[in-house]
């Protein structure tokens, strides 16, 4: 049996101020993802990669003015926002795929 452990924190103002910056870049960074994601399919072409995502979104996003402030946070939960949206379209595209379900009337 699986335990669960429920915990509450209590962040100073300095660290709410880091935590609010830290979701925001993940939200725009998984929002750009849908984003080019979406214009790929309508575009006729392949999904990108993961990896693509990561080096178009998050290391060459950096280096643009309009997104540099992308540097302020860490990498990681950059990427992890990434990985997400990657595990979504696998969970996605594999529950459409199947057995069809005839249903008598």
């Amino acid at each position: 049996m699986k335990q669960r452990f429920k915990y509450r924190v209590y962040p100073t103002q300095e660290q709410k101020v880091s935590l609010s910056k830290l979701f925001g870049c993940t939200r725009v960074v998984w929002n750009d993802g849908v984003n080019l994601c979406r214009y790929a399919y309508l575009e006729g072409l392949q999904k990108p990669s993961n990896g693509q995502l990561q080096k178009e979104l998050i290391t060459q996003a950096k280096l643009t003015e309009e997104r540099e402030w992308l540097s302020e946070v860490s990498v990681v939960p950059l990427q992890q926002s990434l990985n997400d949206l990657n595990q979504a379209y696998q969970n996605f595209f594999k529950s459409c795929q199947g057995q069809i379900l005839w249903y008598s009337t």
